[in-house]
C-alpha cells in the first residue's frame, strides 16, 4: 500500500504555512494544525485515496492466492492437475522450482507471459518482493500477476488478478467521523541506538525490527505510550490495539503512520488516519501484529486495568453480501 504517500497529502496553503510564518521565520511543521474546514477536506481526500489504493487492479483486494513452495519442480496454472492451482489462470502457466540460489520459473510453451513488462521466452529467476520491487510475472493480458515473497526461510508465490472476487465485491471503507480531538501531539522518546522489537506476523513467525523509540501522548486524563518502528526522520510506524479492537474495529489491530519527528521531538498522531492491515481484506497477506506493548492498556494504583478506546480511524471491514 502506498500509505506513506497517502498520509503526506497536504493542501498548498498548509504546505506554505508549514514552511514559514508571516514574519518569515521557520515554523515547525508538526505544530501546524489545519483549520476545521481544511482538516475535514484533507481527511476525506485521504480516505478516498486509501480506498482507491486498495481497489487498484494490483491492490490488496486483487490477491487470489499465496502458495508456499515445496521441493521439486511444481507445475503452475488454473487446471486442476497443477501442483500449484491458481483460481484465475490458464490451464498451464509454467513450472516453478526452488534451488540453492533462488526460485526459478519456466513458462509453458505458447502461453503469453511477460516479466517486468517484457515477453518471457525462457526460464527466469524470481527475485523476491522487497526494497528492489522484486520480479513481476504478468499473464492474462496483464490482469494476472505473480511475484515471490520470502517469510523466514520459506518462499511463496503471491498471485493477484484484476478480476479477483475481493476486488470485484469491494464494499468500500467505513470510518469513524473525522474528529480533530483525535489529532494529538505526542513526544518521541528515543531508545539507545540499535534497539530492536520482536514482531510476530499472522503466520506465527517472529522478526526483529528496528525500534528507534516510543511516543507518549495524553488522552482522557491519562498518559499513554506506543512503541514505534521506522525512521523518525521519515515518519514513525505504529501498530496498536485498543478497547475497540475486535468490536468496532478490526480484531488484529490497526496501523498508523506519522509525519517525520520534529527537531524538538514532537510528532502528531492523527488517529483519524488509523487504518486496517491488509489482512482485513484478504486471506493471502502476511500482516505483522501489534506488539504486546502497544495494547493501550494500563493498571491504575488499585490494580484495575484501564484501556483507551480509540474511536477514530477505520472501522471493521464489512464484506459485501449478495
Amino acid at each position: 500500500m502506498k500509505t506513506r504517500t497517502l498520509v503526506c497529502l497536504m493542501t498548498a496553503s498548509l504546505l506554505a504555512a508549514a514552511c514559514s510564518s508571516q514574519d518569515g521565520r521557520a515554523v515547525d511543521s508538526a505544530a501546524v494544525a489545519p483549520t476545521a474546514a481544511a482538516f475535514a477536506t484533507e481527511h476525506a481526500e485521504w480516505v478516498r485515496e486509501r480506498a482507491a489504493d486498495l481497489g487498484r487492479p494490483d491492490g490488496w483486494t486483487s490477491l487470489i492466492g499465496l502458495h508456499w513452495i515445496e521441493a521439486g519442480r511444481r507445475s503452475v496454472g488454473g487446471g486442476e492437475g497443477n501442483a500449484i492451482h491458481l483460481s484465475i489462470a490458464p490451464d498451464r502457466l509454467g513450472q516453478v522450482e526452488q534451488r540453492a540460489d533462488g526460485l526459478y520459473f519456466q513458462p509453458a510453451e505458447g502461453v503469453p507471459i511477460t516479466v517486468d513488462g517484457k515477453p518471457l521466452l525462457h526460464e527466469v529467476r524470481l527475485d523476491t518482493e522487497g526494497a528492489g520491487g522484486g520480479t513481476r510475472l504478468s499473464y492474462d493480458q496483464g490482469k494476472g500477476q505473480i511475484t515471490a515473497i520470502k517469510r523466514g526461510e520459506r518462499l511463496a508465490l503471491r498471485v493477484r488478478h484484476a478480476d479477483a472476487p475481493a476486488r470485484r465485491d469491494f464494499a468500500g471503507l467505513d470510518f469513524f467521523p473525522a474528529n480533530e480531538d483525535w489529532r494529538v501531539q505526542a513526544k518521541f522518546v528515543p531508545h539507545p541506538a540499535g534497539k530492536t522489537l520482536p514482531i510476530v506476523n499472522v503466520l506465527g513467525e517472529i522478526a526483529e525490527n528496528p525500534n528507534p523509540g516510543y511516543v507518549v501522548f495524553e488522552k482522557e486524563g491519562r498518559q499513554w505510550q506506543l512503541e514505534a518502528l521506522g525512521d523518525p526522520a521519515k515518519g514513525l510506524n505504529l501498530m496498536f490495539q485498543d478497547q475497540s479492537t475486535g468490536q468496532l474495529t478490526y480484531g488484529v489491530g490497526r496501523y498508523l503512520h506519522t509525519e517525520p519527528v520534529a527537531a524538538d521531538g514532537t510528532v502528531v498522531l492523527d488517529f483519524n488516519r488509523a487504518y486496517n492491515p491488509p489482512c482485513a481484506y484478504t486471506d493471502f497477506a502476511t500482516c505483522p501484529l501489534p506488539p504486546p506493548e502497544n495494547r493501550l492498556a494500563q493498571l491504575d494504583t488499585g490494580g484495575h486495568r484501564t484501556r483507551l478506546a480509540v474511536l477514530a480511524g477505520e472501522k471493521k471491514y464489512a464484506v459485501a453480501k449478495h
